[in-house]
């Protein structure tokens, strides 16, 4: 089961990476490079910003994981440029160290933890960066909610027909289909109840990075600040 689930889910981020790259390009081949003035609406600003930061506990995660610094700053560089392809390309890449063993018992356990975490869950610090990482979200989850109020009240609702433009629809399945997918993925793993799991995922597609700041926010909460950081990641 657990060999299946390993399997699935590395098939399933090459599959999303792959639809990714295709909608790039297809929507370069019949709308031309983003880089244009006419592109920078209110709302693909606020789109724009809704994605960086969803890129952050993404960034953080790679962060943790790597032991390379050179390594960290080259995939943070390829997350802010090219968003979930970066994304489903690092974590098929996770999915293909796992060694037999790993994924037999549980494979995203292993993926989502640094090696040398594996074995001492149960070691605290002194100094944990929770209470940090409480604030860092906390403000980016209020910026991001001022700016959807603001867009709004500037710009009108979204439900418009000329809103979509392709650069603006590739960058909602940029993060509104494939980056919530991965989220769905973490919160299935974390959540003990499947209502729980499906309301959280929901309000991702509704709010964004509003929700995904609250939902760590609320993970956090439920530790102190001897605990150490990485075990947010943790069901």
């Amino acid at each position: 089961m657990a060999i299946s689930l390993a399997n699935g889910l590395k098939s399933l981020s090459l599959v999303l990476c792959c639809l990714m790259v295709g909608t790039i390009i297809y929507t370069i081949s019949i709308d031309g490079l983003p880089f244009r003035k006419d592109l920078l609406t209110l709302w693909m600003a606020s789109l724009v910003l809704d994605c960086f930061i969803n890129a952050v506990p993404l960034a953080a995660w790679v962060l943790y994981k790597e032991t390379n610094s050179i390594a960290v700053i080259v995939w943070i560089i390829l997350l802010v440029c090219f968003g979930s392809i970066t994304t489903c390309a690092y974590i098929f890449i996770q999915f293909l160290k796992l060694s037999p063993e790993e994924s037999a018992q549980d494979p995203i356990y292993h993926v989502l933890l640094h090696y040398e975490n594996k074995n001492v869950l149960e070691q605290k610090r002194k100094h944990s960066p929770v209470l940090v990482a409480r604030i860092t979200f906390s403000i980016l989850g209020w910026l991001m909610l001022g700016t959807w109020i603001y867009t709004i009240s500037t710009d009108g609702s979204f439900l418009h027909k000329e809103f979509y433009t392709p650069w603006m629809v590739a960058t909602l399945v940029d993060f509104y289909m494939i980056n919530v997918i991965v989220l769905s993925v973490w919160v299935a793993y974390k959540e003990s109840s499947w209502l729980s799991a499906f309301l959280w995922i929901t309000s991702f597609i509704c709010l964004g990075s509003v929700c995904t700041c609250a939902y760590i926010v609320k993970q956090l909460m439920q530790f102190t600040s001897q605990d150490p950081l990485y075990l947010v990641l943790l069901n």
